[in-house]
């Protein structure tokens, strides 16, 4: 899977660098980092509905979407995909305090 990660990323770097006529990652960097963010939602929300509605074909697509745009808002942040899967990579190796992890549900 991380070898599809980078290569998906690496897909929507070189639309943002090459752009081509009528691809939708185009279009996304076209109309700004507003536009982008606003998908990022859309798809957050979309997947939270399909899990919720316990429809799991449509919510490995709606991940799907959500890492897709996220992907995008990344490279239009400049944001590495290393940087995420470092810190991913971090945060398997920490070994979390329940105590602690109780007290942030209850802040959030």
């Amino acid at each position: 899977m991380d070898g599809t990660l980078h290569q998906l990323y690496q897909v929507v770097q070189e639309r943002r660098g090459m752009p081509q006529e009528g691809s939708y990652t185009c279009y996304l960097f076209d109309k700004g980092l507003d536009k982008i963010l606003k998908k990022v939602g859309e798809e957050c929300a979309e997947t939270i509905i399909a899990a919720k509605n316990n429809v799991l074909p449509d919510t490995v697509g709606e991940i799907s979407d959500l890492i897709y745009h996220l992907m995008v808002m990344m490279v239009e942040l400049d944001i590495p995909l290393s940087d995420v899967l470092g810190e991913l990579e971090r945060r398997s190796q920490k070994i979390g305090n329940l105590k602690q992890m109780k007290q942030v549900d209850k802040e959030s």
